[in-house]
C-alpha cells in the first residue's frame, strides 16, 4: 500500500484549528504512549449479553436499525442496553456516505454505556486503517461532503498551492484533475484522521483483537504467521503501525494481519482445521468471531461454530440485512431482521437459512446458497 505523506499541518493555516472544532468538538492532542496503553477487555467475569455488529460501511440508517432491534439504543439513538456489551467489529467507514455519523454516534454510546454498567468496543477494521494511513480508495463522495466546513474552497486552494506539481501547477487541466481526486471536504477529512484528529485519535484508542468470555472478536482473523501473538502483542502493533504513515508494510496491511486475513472465512475447513485450533487454544476461547468477508446474506457459522461470520452486507453499498449476533449467558442466537433465530453450530445449516431467508423481502438472496447447500441444480438463465 502506497500512503501519501501526512497532510502538512500549515495548509489549514493558523486560522484553522479543525474540522472537529467547526462541529462544536474540541481537538485534543494524545500523547502516543497514552494511547498504547489502553488496556484490553479482561474475561475473568463472563457478560450476561453481547451483541455484535459487523462491517457497516457508512450506512447510519441500516446500523440503527440494528442496535434498536437489538434493544441497545432508543429512538433518539440513546443507550439503553443496561450492561450489554455491544462489539463492533470494524469498518464502519467508507462506501457508504454517513461513516462520520456512525463514528459520533459509537462515540457517544462509548459513555454512555459505560454509565450503565455497559461497554461498546468499536474495533480497528482495515478501512479505519486505510483512513488513518491515507488510503482512500473507498470513501465516498458523500463521506467528503460530510466532512465540507464553510471553509472549503479557500483549504482546497490553499492545499493545491502547496501539495501539487509545482511544474503543472499553472496548467487548468492538471488543476481539473487534482481538484476531482481532491473533492471539497478532503482537507477536512485528512485533518480529521491524520495525527492528532478527532477521528485518528478515537481509532488509535481502540482494539484491533478482543476477548470476552469464551468469544475472540476481530475484523479479518488472525493469519498462522500471528498465531502466536498474544491479543496484546496484536493491539500494540496495529496502534503502532497507525503512527507510521508511509512505512509499506505493517501488521495493518499484511493480508495474514488481524485486519485483512479471509482464511477463517473463505479457507478449507479442513486444510485450516489445526490452525483453528491453534488460535482457539492460544487465546483460551470457544469461538471466534469476525466480519470482513461478506457472506450471501445472514450469520453463519464455520469449522463446527468455532468461526462465526458477521458481515452480512449491512450496508446499502451490499444489500444486506440487518443482522447481529446475540450471546447470552455464552449461548450465541442469531437476531435477523428484528426476529431471534438459534444458530446451529455443528449440524445442519439449511433450516435456519430458510427461516432466515423468510423473513427477507422476497425472492431472498439466501435461496441460491440455500439451493447449493441441499444439491439443487441452479435453473439456467434462458
Amino acid at each position: 500500500m502506497v500512503r501519501p505523506k501526512g497532510l502538512l499541518t500549515e495548509v489549514a493555516g493558523r486560522g484553522y484549528r479543525s474540522v472537529a472544532q467547526y462541529r462544536g468538538s474540541p481537538l485534543r492532542s494524545v500523547l502516543l504512549c497514552l494511547v498504547l496503553l489502553v488496556p484490553t477487555l479482561g474475561s475473568a467475569q463472563v457478560p450476561e449479553r453481547i451483541v455484535a455488529v459487523g462491517d457497516v460501511h457508512g450506512d447510519f440508517g441500516q446500523f440503527t436499525t440494528i442496535l434498536r432491534q437489538a434493544a441497545v439504543i432508543d429512538d433518539g439513538n440513546r443507550w439503553i442496553g443496561g450492561r450489554t456489551i455491544l462489539v463492533q467489529t470494524g469498518d464502519v467507514l467508507d462506501r457508504g456516505p454517513d461513516s462520520r455519523k456512525v463514528m459520533e454516534l459509537l462515540m457517544a454510546l462509548e459513555s454512555e454505556a459505560k454509565r450503565a454498567g455497559g461497554r461498546v468496543h468499536a474495533l480497528i477494521g482495515n478501512h479505519e486503517a486505510m483512513n488513518v494511513l491515507g488510503d482512500l480508495r473507498y470513501v465516498s463522495a458523500g463521506e467528503y461532503e460530510s466532512f465540507r466546513s464553510p471553509n472549503a474552497n479557500a483549504l482546497r486552494d490553499r492545499a493545491y498551492r502547496r501539495l501539487s506539481d509545482s511544474t503543472r501547477r499553472d496548467d487548468p487541466e492538471y488543476r481539473r484533475l487534482w481538484e476531482t481526486e481532491h473533492p471539497l471536504g478532503w482537507v477536512e477529512h485528512r485533518l480529521a484522521f491524520e495525527g492528532n484528529g478527532r477521528y485518528g485519535t478515537w481509532i488509535r484508542r481502540h482494539d484491533a483483537v478482543l476477548k470476552v468470555g469464551d468469544y475472540l472478536f476481530l475484523h479479518g482473523g488472525i493469519g498462522p504467521k500471528y498465531a502466536d501473538r498474544s491479543a496484546a502483542d496484536l493491539n500494540r502493533e496495529v496502534r503502532e503501525a497507525l503512527t507510521r504513515p508511509g512505512v509499506e508494510t505493517t501488521i495493518a496491511d499484511d493480508p495474514e494481519g488481524p485486519l485483512w486475513y479471509r482464511g477463517l472465512a473463505t479457507g478449507g475447513e479442513a486444510e485450516l482445521a489445526a490452525h483453528v485450533e491453534q488460535v482457539l487454544s492460544r487465546f483460551g476461547v470457544k469461538h471466534i468471531v469476525i466480519g470482513h468477508t461478506p457472506t450471501p446474506g445472514a450469520i453463519l457459522p464455520r469449522f463446527e461454530g468455532r468461526v462465526i461470520l458477521i458481515d452480512v452486507g449491512l450496508s446499502a453499498a451490499y444489500g444486506g440485512p440487518p443482522a447481529a449476533l446475540v450471546i447470552e449467558n455464552g449461548v450465541p442466537a442469531v437476531l435477523h431482521r428484528g426476529s431471534r433465530l438459534a444458530l446451529p453450530l455443528d449440524g445442519d445449516v439449511v433450516p435456519y437459512l430458510r427461516a432466515a431467508a423468510a423473513l427477507d423481502p422476497q425472492p431472498s438472496r439466501l435461496k441460491q446458497l440455500i439451493d447449493r447447500l441441499e444439491g439443487v441444480a441452479p435453473v439456467p438463465p434462458r
